[in-house]
């Protein structure tokens, strides 16, 4: 079998790549794979489209496949909250199994129907002489076999692709926060260190808003969290800054808007009010404004935009900066909402721009 190919720590895995059959979008592609299938017969059948028989066949075949495939679909739907707590190689050939014996009850459901009507070159006369029943019913199993084989290898492989992206975007995650934490940190400290010289109350303070954000920054960035608590940690990064620049950081923050308890992936604001605020606030000998908004295109989709002025000399350099946290919000925005979610950055006249855009959902 090729599943064999995977090696044996599949033995111990759970057979969690079979999708969920009662799902719409599944089903749709169980019939148009059927019909695929159905068309390949015939063509090889009838031979040509203006064979007279072609028509005919092909509606038959198309029924008979529908058959296979949307009873084989109940019965994986039926049974996936079983098999999925199985191994993977267990898991493959019991859903093979059930796929080719219901391949052929219902192949043996077609023949008899042969008795009244020609039904997948099965003539009245054969079926009633019962001339080639079981070669009728062999065939039938042997390509349910092939292609229940070929489709579920498919889903495997489909899902191991998408739980390596998943590791690796969540291994990304991990080395832009350690690639962050070294420059952010040498300047809270030095902040802090001079804080305590000329007011140690603030310094303590800065402390603790410093140990409220790594301890957020432990969490799992690639799970959702309430848009409540990233707003949070945004401010508490903002407050840290502050400290260090003044009055030469302003953040406006138009986020009321916004549902507190819309979900979205842990970490998605900070990283980008921190680029905000390194490469475009930091170098301005006067500062400026990070004008962070938010608001509700319609009922499903939310929107927030970061924007900050650009340095009069240090535009490319301030894209090179944002681009690895950039691309790995993206990603990872790819991930959680898949094409529903849209990230766009770049300069626009004289600032320069993020975008968030992404599902209206809440966590479970």
């Amino acid at each position: 079998m090729a599943f064999e190919r995977a090696g044996r720590r599949a033995e111990t895995d759970r057979a969690e790549y079979l999708p969920d059959f009662c799902r719409p979008a599944v089903v749709l592609a169980v019939v148009l794979i059927s019909e695929l299938l159905a068309l390949v017969l015939t063509l090889g059948r009838a031979g040509s489209l203006a064979d007279s028989s072609f028509w005919s066949v092909l509606a038959s075949t198309s029924l008979f496949l529908l058959w296979i495939g949307l009873s084989g679909a109940a019965v994986l739907c039926y049974t996936r909250p079983l098999l999925s707590r199985w191994s993977v190689t267990r898991a493959t050939g019991t859903a093979l199994l059930l796929l080719v014996i219901v391949t052929g009850l219902i192949s043996e459901a077609g023949w008899w129907l042969g008795r009244y009507w020609v039904f997948l070159g099965v003539s009245p006369e054969q079926a009633a002489r019962g001339s080639g029943h079981a070669e009728f019913l062999l065939r039938n199993m042997a390509i349910s076999l092939v292609v229940s084989a070929l489709a579920l290898r498919y889903f495997y492989v489909s899902h191991q692709w998408r739980r390596n992206v998943e590791m690796e975007a969540t291994a990304r995650v991990h080395a832009l926060q350690a690639r962050i934490r070294p420059h952010f940190l040498f300047n809270s400290l030095n902040t802090i260190a001079a804080l305590t010289r000329s007011n140690p109350e603030l310094a303590e303070e800065a402390i603790e808003d410093l140990a409220d954000l790594f301890r957020a920054s432990l969490r799992d960035s690639a799970a959702r969290m309430p848009l409540k608590e990233e707003l949070e940690v945004a401010r508490l990064y903002q407050r840290i800054e502050q400290h260090r620049l003044g009055n030469r950081l302003t953040v406006d923050w138009q986020v009321d808007k916004l549902p507190m308890r819309a979900a979205v992936p842990g970490l998605s604001l900070q990283p980008l009010l921190e680029n905000a605020i390194y490469h475009g606030i930091e170098p301005l000998p006067n500062g400026g404004t990070v004008l962070i908004e938010g608001r509700v295109l319609d009922n499903e989709r939310l929107e927030i935009r970061v924007s900050n002025p650009l340095p009069d000399s240090g535009s490319a350099r301030h894209r090179e900066g944002n681009r690895i946290a950039l691309d790995n919000i993206s990603e990872r925005f790819q991930i959680a909402y898949g094409d529903r979610a849209r990230v766009e950055y770049g300069p626009k006249d004289d600032i320069y721009e993020v975008v968030l855009q992404f599902p209206r959902l809440e966590n479970e």
